[in-house]
């Protein structure tokens, strides 16, 4: 059974590297459709393909998913930081994907909100040079190590934990860094006229009013796997796949597929099929 809405946004999906969830975005695309998509930047992961390349089917059958939505509905992708050679070609349409630097969607109940993806504010962020370090090389062994106590976690049949998110929420300057750069969010919003702003770049989700601004962060799909979802009054709400109370068996699961020789292996991202409740799922 498939959910519909009126928009979904999707964003830092990191297509290229390890750390992404592959497995975990076609089940929620084969469960979830929309009248518009927003890709909210960092989409495929260009710093990590420069360093070393790691390009699995599963990441190819989430950009023929993303393909094939686009043959039905209205799909805009806003490039982000690890992305960004796609900025040089703003309204040029890739398989029916149109790529804008901004855009501003109009809600059913009338709200106005810029879509970008959030790097735009790192350069007013005090902390943001030490985010940018740390989530660099850093960031990228933290959710390695991540995946592997996840794993052992589920051997011992322990719920998911995420050590970086963790990391985020107790260390003092990644806390200030998240504060300082939802206040610029919020000062963007009002500088543009709009009633809020819809973003990614932080790895984040986060759905809340900042000084009288509707403030929405996506999330991301190598942490939370989170979307934005829009439904047809206008309703905004953030959609965790798959959802906490099944995050623990979900992946159990897939565990026991990689060993077999279908679907995708939820460590290494390689083509195992499925869709997340046990049969094989097809792209459409």
């Amino acid at each position: 059974m498939q959910t519909r809405y009126r928009s979904i946004w999707i964003s830092d999906i990191h297509l290229g590297t390890r750390a992404a969830k592959p497995d975990a975005l076609l089940d929620f695309l084969a469960s979830h459709r929309a009248d518009r998509y927003y890709l909210v930047g960092d989409i495929v992961d260009g710093w990590a393909l420069q360093r070393s390349w790691y390009w699995p089917q599963s990441h190819n059958e989430v950009l023929q998913m993303l393909l094939s939505r686009a043959q039905e509905a209205e799909v805009i992708y806003v490039p982000g930081n690890h992305d960004a050679a796609a900025r040089q070609f703003p309204g040029l349409s890739l398989g029916g994907i149109t790529i804008r630097r901004t855009v501003v969607h109009s809600t059913a109940d009338g709200r106005r909100f810029l879509v970008l993806h959030g790097d735009e504010f790192d350069g007013v962020v005090r902390h943001a040079r030490w985010v940018s370090k740390f989530g660099g090389w850093a960031y990228e062994k933290l959710l390695t190590l991540s995946r592997h106590v996840n794993r052992v976690r589920r051997w011992l049949d322990m719920p998911y934990w995420s050590m970086a998110a963790a990391v985020k929420t107790k260390t003092k300057r990644a806390v200030q860094y998240i504060a300082e750069f939802e206040r610029a969010v919020a000062r963007r919003a009002e500088q543009e006229g709009v009633e809020g702003i819809i973003c990614g770049h932080i790895h984040v989700p986060s759905l809340r009013q900042i000084r009288g601004t509707a403030y929405a962060n996506a999330g991301d799909w190598v942490e939370h796997c989170t979307a934005l979802v829009e439904e047809n009054d206008g309703t905004l709400s953030l959609c965790e796949w798959p959802p906490a109370r099944q995050r623990h068996s979900w992946e159990k699961r897939r565990d026991v597929q990689g060993k077999t020789s279908q679907g995708h292996d939820v460590l290494t991202g390689e083509h195992i099929g499925g869709d997340g409740a046990g049969n094989p799922y097809t792209p459409a």
